[in-house]
């Protein structure tokens, strides 16, 4: 089987989910961990924003970054739309609530909110971070002002909450999928996995949720 093969078949779509899994959620750790510096104060948060916005080698990550979401997201779908035409509509409805979770079959609604979220969430952020570094001579850009401004908006922040709670219960079931996809399928590293995920989860969603709650209840200045 050649690779064009592999990645054209259903274990390689299921692959290729897995590995950008793993890449986005190495990914939420470093952008959780940034984004957290604004509860260390204005000034530090845009030093940290400006160096990730014009250092080199981030913004060369940043493509592998994107090829990644992308990548993720249309295998993913593919896969979702598969199983959910191989499955048998008398089996679905007996079996599916003894055999999985709610969430690890919504796994592409879930994935389409999160979607959903994250063009809002790039309009908001990302595009004028990079208005400012192309278009305004390199120009300061105050990104703890406009994260102040965004979140001082309550539907907004609403909307935030919400999608979390779509990558609360997407990462759930994806986490321990990603690494069971990849083969570590284990009696004996599962239950490990499981509950690193579960910890993982929990943590990477309080991290994002506090961020909104902050500027709004208005509990940093």
């Amino acid at each position: 089987m050649t690779w064009k093969q592999f990645f054209s078949a259903s274990v390689g779509k299921k692959f290729t989910v897995a590995l950008t899994g793993i890449f986005l959620i190495l990914f939420l750790i470093v952008h959780a961990g940034v984004n957290s510096a604004i509860f260390v104060g204005r000034d530090d948060f845009n030093n940290i924003a400006h160096f990730m916005s014009h250092n080199y080698i981030v913004r060369i990550l940043e493509i592998g970054l994107f090829v990644g979401i992308f990548l993720h997201i249309i295998q993913a779908l593919i896969v979702w739309r598969q199983n959910a035409a191989a499955r048998p509509v008398g089996y679905h409805m007996s079996k599916a609530n003894k055999n999985s979770t709610w969430y690890s079959r919504s796994m592409g609604l879930l994935g389409t909110l999160i979607l959903l979220f994250l063009i809002m969430h790039m309009s908001h952020f990302f595009v004028g971070t990079k208005v400012a570094l192309y278009l305004e001579d390199d120009a300061p850009h105050d990104l703890y002002e406009k994260m102040r401004e965004v979140f001082s908006n309550g539907y907004i922040v609403i909307i935030y909450l919400i999608s979390l709670v779509a990558l609360f219960w997407h990462l759930m079931h994806g986490f321990q999928s990603a690494f069971q996809t990849l083969g570590l399928n284990h009696k004996r590293f599962t239950p490990l996995i499981k509950t690193i995920g579960v910890g993982y989860t929990i943590i990477i969603t309080l991290l994002f949720a506090s961020m909104p709650l902050a500027f709004y209840f208005k509990w940093i200045e």
